[in-house]
């Protein structure tokens, strides 16, 4: 159909529309889970010297390619000290972990391999040149760029930025991303429900989704279906970076969000996607506020969260452009020829007995299932007109872990 635009147009047209936001400065304590927002270089040379990987002797290697020999203890370097003089011919220096490795010295003796005692010790395995020694710089040198703009920081991120003395990291804002549910149907989850209401799943699950991508989700509430309650509720949006509505973007007579949105001054981009779930998909721009409306049934609201809420989350934290992220499964059911509508079925993902993933989809595809999406372990994608597929074909799936 003409007015539908596909799934990749609308990726592009909404992931588009966003700039990395700024940076702010936070503790390192608190930049685990945030995208850090300047690519950053190591403060100092780790290690600063040649240090000791292990507890035993720092010795010459040239006086000990012959053992047993008994060396001379001339001092020791413990971790955080140092032993300040030269290690000469027949001398060694008690080292544990850790410890600057004293000139002249060349190998580390394991204090297993040795008879120790107060003055000399034996040595009885023979090391070779540099055993046991990092040098320095092994790990990083000062002016190394290590962590790059745009990573998402794991605790493996903020133990090397605290090795290279950052007490604390320039990450991107979190995006605000305001939140409206829309429908005399719905009420929140505890409150009273009517006879013929149902309880809203999408604002929980859309909150859940934006936390995890690192968006800060600002609820505006249920907005009635009157054009008042929808204009008066939408005003929470200013100075977001996102608003997000579910719901009323169809073509009822209570689908009123479009129709408030653009006598508001919403210049709409596209409305209409030839996919499933989810064909009645907006996007545009109310004066600085970027607008996307969702869906109202629950699965395709966060299946549509998915595909185009997420990316638009990363481009406005600074991470790289992607395409859909997708991996292929073998299919574990027939599935009939597809329409003109891509479609994203779900399904479950599984390894079959010869270990390859297995995606099969459940018999139940309706959009308002939200049992069978909790279930899934992915979702099949099939392009737009796809021929019948078999069981035992390659399928295309996007998996749904820690969405």
């Amino acid at each position: 159909m003409a007015d539908l635009i596909s799934v990749e147009q609308a990726r592009t047209k909404i992931i588009d529309a966003f700039k990395p936001l700024a940076c702010e400065t936070v503790a390192l304590n608190d930049a685990h889970g945030r995208v850090l927002g300047e690519t950053i270089a190591a403060r100092r040379t780790q290690p600063p010297v040649a240090v000791s990987a292990m507890d035993g002797y720092a010795v010459r290697a040239c006086d000990v390619a012959t053992t047993p020999i008994s060396l001379s203890v001339i001092g020791e370097a413990p971790a955080g000290g140092a032993f300040d003089g030269l290690v000469g011919p027949g001398q060694a220096v008690r080292i544990f972990t850790g410890g600057p490795v004293p000139k002249g010295a060349d190998a580390i003796v394991l204090q297993e391999d040795t008879d120790m005692g107060p003055e000399t010790v034996e040595i009885k395995e023979a090391p070779p040149l540099g055993q046991h020694i990092r040098c320095a710089g092994i790990d990083f040198s000062e002016g190394d760029e290590l962590i790059n703009a745009g990573t998402y920081l794991t605790a493996r991120h903020i133990g090397l930025a605290a090795a290279m003395n950052y007490p604390d990291l320039p990450v991107t804002r979190k995006p605000v991303i305001a939140l409206l549910a829309t429908g005399d149907e719905i009420v929140r989850p505890g409150d009273p429900i009517g006879p013929n209401q149902i309880v809203s799943s999408n604002g929980p699950a859309l909150s859940a989704l934006i936390k995890a991508q690192g968006g800060e989700p600002k609820d505006l509430g249920i907005a009635r279906d009157t054009e008042d309650s929808i204009r008066t509720l939408i005003k929470g949006a200013v100075g977001t970076d996102l608003l997000i509505t579910m719901g009323g973007v169809s073509v009822g007579d209570k689908d009123l969000v479009r129709k408030v949105l653009s006598e508001e001054g919403m210049e709409i981009n596209f409305w209409r996607i030839a996919m499933k779930p989810g064909k009645p998909l907006m996007f545009g721009q109310l004066g600085d506020v970027p607008v996307l409306g969702l869906p109202g049934n629950p699965v395709s609201s966060l299946v549509c969260a998915i595909l185009y809420l997420k990316p638009a989350i990363d481009h406005m934290l600074g991470r790289p452009k992607s395409a859909m992220q997708m991996t292929r499964a073998i299919l574990g059911a027939d599935l009939a020829a597809n329409n003109f509508r891509e479609d994203f079925m779900r399904a479950s993902l599984d390894l079959d007995v010869d270990g390859n993933a297995c995606a099969s989809p459940f018999n139940l595809q309706d959009s308002s299932q939200m049992a069978t999406l909790a279930r899934a372990g992915c979702l099949i994608h099939r392009p737009a007109n796809a021929p019948p597929a078999k069981a035992g074909d390659a399928v295309n799936v996007i998996a749904l872990s820690g969405s």
